[in-house]
């Protein structure tokens, strides 16, 4: 299943200057320095934070959009390389972090990792690539760009119950060009059977509740390469 109907990254153009500064750039805090968390809540005081990848030297971000977090890990002296879609955030990103050590690149993310000769210590996604992209194809992949012991992790809104599985989309309204893409949503056993699959090892998927009770929580999975 073709995760996105449009391969030259409009609607990630789109995410990237409407949806995703929302999540990572708001706050006031646009021009400054990184910042790293899992949750969509700013200060969420259960937020593990960047601790989940343990102490890599490399780590690849997939789907890295606003770049804030692989500015974060380049500042505390981690070699990071971001993913994604849209040429208006790989552009922006190279911009604003690349003074860091970031390297932003702008490729479909299972061709990338396919093509990819270079292994890392650790690959995350946050609210990214990971949510987009079925796991029965990303995951064996993923598994094979990580070193030995190196950690995948990525973290997303729980899934809707009742709802399992690729969840189509439409963007840009229902009148237009058929512009859409998938999500993918599990219960978190699923999530852990998909990663058991692909052949990782300490498989864990949980949510973390929202600050405010009966808010959307967050799904935190974590895997690691043998």
């Amino acid at each position: 299943m073709t995760p996105w109907s449009d391969p030259r990254g409009t609607l990630w153009n789109r995410a990237g200057l409407e949806y995703r500064p929302l999540l990572a750039w708001s706050h006031g805090r646009r021009e400054g320095g990184g910042v790293f968390r899992w949750t969509q809540y700013a200060d969420h005081p259960a937020d593990p934070g960047p601790s989940l990848l343990g102490d890599p030297a490399t780590a690849l971000e997939i789907g890295s959009g606003t770049g804030r977090s692989a500015a974060y890990l380049c500042g505390n002296g981690v070699k990071v390389t971001g993913v994604d879609l849209s040429p208006v955030a790989v552009e922006e990103t190279n911009r604003r972090y690349g003074h860091l050590g970031a390297e932003f690149v702008c490729a479909e993310v299972l061709a990338h990792l396919a093509g990819g000769k270079t292994t890392y210590d650790a690959v995350y996604s946050i609210f990214g690539a990971a949510w987009f992209t079925d796991p029965a194809r990303l995951f064996p992949l993923v598994l094979a760009s990580l070193n030995p012991g190196g950690r995948f992790l990525f973290s997303q809104p729980p899934a809707i119950p009742g709802a399992y599985g690729p969840q189509g989309m439409y963007k840009g309204g229902f009148a237009g060009p058929a512009t859409f893409t998938y999500r993918y949503s599990y219960r978190p056993k699923e999530w852990e059977e998909f990663l058991t699959a692909a052949g990782f090892t300490e498989v864990e998927a949980r949510e973390i509740d929202a600050p405010t009770p009966g808010h959307i929580g967050t799904l935190i999975v974590s895997a690691v390469r043998p």
